[in-house]
Parts: structure tokens; C-alpha cells; sequence
């Protein structure tokens, strides 16, 4: 049996990056104060006093309307469909935002299970703050602090209380091969992930720097298993303009590192450019 799947859902900027990677227990998914950060959905197996479940980081819901604001949406909302139960994440710093009530909203329709996490609760006076929240109708609230890791044991605890947990699995035999598609901005590489899956596992815009995170999902193919590993596109260091960018280019640089295949994409109207030669010199001397 497969492990369950718990989605971190809410709006922008409320921690669930934070406590994804709290819980996978490595920096995976990037965090950042800016809004909409977050675009494509990540998940990573986690083991929890000897049970096994896949969490999914989402997008911030509710982003001003834009096509990409709607596509983060889409994905997001497509998690909670894939998730066995969601964790609902607020701040208790905002109060209850309009926002937290039309997602609440819709996780009741939807009729998947749930749990309201209030976070950033760090002191008594954060406490009296987050009884606001009751006014969503919840008789429990679970209120933590991702960055003083207090809450946490008690929320993971009630969530698979509600779930039917699979004991750890043994290793299977299969090797699983890790394949990175890598380029520079906009040649089509989560596109070609997407055309690869059979359906729209991350978000693809016409706006450079979409892909942010490297998105790892599993693919089975002629009886292999492969791990693809969508990153963000690599520009000239030039061009290289904010601190997110940096480190989005990092994890870029470690996912070539960290696979034992390397898709290097080009796009054919515009042909082989010094960039995309820099990138294959970067592949070559890691020996991929």
C-alpha cells in the first residue's frame, strides 16, 4: 500500500514552506518573505516515529488574479484532490483573513479531511490572538510555531491518529535512476516533464524564472524506475538579479550533482547559444 499523502495548504507567506521542510528535515522547498514563492507543488516522503506518509508543499492560494496566480491555484487545489488529509495553515500575526475563510470554505466542500494549524504562536499573548480563529466554526485548533518548533508533535501526532498509517517499507530492489532536465529559462523543460507524466504536474508560463524549486517526481518506464528532476533555468551570472534567483540557481547546480543522468534542453529556433554550452561544460565536468 502506498503511503498516504498529507497536503500544507493556505494562503501565501502563512509558513507552510517552513514546516514542509521542517518536516522532510532538509531545506528543500525554497522560503522566502515575497508572496507566491512557492509556485509548483513539492512532496517528499517522510518517516514519523516509524510511519511513512508523502507531504505536499502547495502554492499560496489566492495570489491577485494573473495567469500564473491562477495556475498556482489549480495546482494547489489539485493537491488537496491527491491528499489523503490537509493541513491548513494561518497566521495568527494577520488574524483571520478573508482569504482563510474561502479556503476553509473550500476544504469543507471538498469534504477532505483536515487540520487547522495556527502558526507563529510564540508567546502567551500570540495564544490569546489565536482564538480568533475559532470563528471558523473548528472545535481544535492546533497552535504552533514552525520557528520554535512548538506545536509540531502534537499536530503530527492528531494527523495520523486520523489516517491509516503504512509501517516503514522495506527497500526495494529496483534501482532508481535520478534524470535532471536542465537549461536555461524557458526552453520547455517543464513542459517536457509535464508531456513525460501525462499531466500537468507543474506550472509552465511564458514568464522566465517560473520553476523556482526542483520538483522531483517519480516516472516508471519499460519496467525503470527514474526520478525526473525539473529545475529552474540557468542564466548568465550577469543576469543573475535577485537572492532568490541565487539560490534557485544553487539548487539548480546540486540537482546536476545529485543525478546520474543529465537532459540538457536547447531550444531549436534559437539554436546552441554560449549559455547553453556553459551549462553542458557545468554537466561535463561532473562527470554526467
Amino acid at each position: 500500500m502506498a503511503p498516504p499523502k498529507i497536503a500544507i495548504v493556505g494562503r501565501p507567506n502563512v509558513g507552510k514552506s517552513s514546516l514542509f521542510n521542517l518536516l522532510a528535515r532538509k531545506r528543500k522547498a525554497v522560503i522566502a518573505p515575497t508572496p507566491g514563492v512557492t509556485i509548483d507543488r513539492m512532496e517528499e516522503e517522510i518517516t514519523w516515529e516509524g510511519k511513512k506518509a508523502i507531504i505536499i508543499d502547495t502554492g499560496g492560494m489566492g495570489l491577485e488574479d494573473s495567469h500564473l496566480g491562477e495556475e498556482i491555484q489549480r495546482q494547489a487545489q489539485r493537491a488537496m484532490e491527491e491528499a489523503d488529509i490537509c493541513i491548513f495553515m494561518v497566521d495568527v500575526r494577520d488574524g483571520l483573513h478573508p482569504l482563510d475563510k474561502e479556503i476553509h470554505t473550500l476544504l469543507k466542500k471538498s469534504g477532505k479531511p483536515y487540520l487547522v494549524a495556527v502558526n507563529k504562536v510564540e508567546s502567551s499573548r500570540w495564544e490569546e490572538e489565536a482564538t480568533a480563529f475559532y470563528e471558523l466554526g473548528e472545535e481544535n485548533l492546533h497552535l504552533i510555531s514552525v520557528l520554535q518548533r512548538k506545536g509540531i508533535h502534537d499536530l503530527m501526532e492528531s494527523l495520523f491518529s486520523r489516517l491509516e498509517i503504512q509501517e516503514e517499507a522495506i527497500p526495494q530492489d529496483k534501482e532508481t535512476i535520478p534524470l535532471a532536465i536542465v537549461g536555461r529559462p524557458n526552453v520547455g523543460k517543464s513542459s517536457l516533464l509535464n508531456r513525460l507524466l501525462g499531466e500537468e504536474r507543474v506550472v509552465v508560463s511564458e514568464t522566465p524564472g517560473t520553476t523556482r524549486d526542483a520538483i522531483e517526481v517519480t516516472l516508471t518506464y519499460k519496467g525503470k524506475n527514474f526520478v525526473l528532476i525539473d529545475t529552474a533555468g540557468l542564466r548568465r551570472k550577469a543576469r543573475v538579479d535577485s537572492p532568490l534567483e541565487a539560490y534557485s540557481i544553487t539548487r539548480t547546480v546540486r540537482s546536476i550533482k545529485k543525478a546520474h543522468i543529465c537532459l540538457l534542453l536547447v531550444d531549436a529556433q534559437e539554436g546552441p547559444t554560449t549559455q547553453d554550452q556553459k551549462i553542458a561544460g557545468l554537466i561535463e565536468r561532473e562527470k554526467r
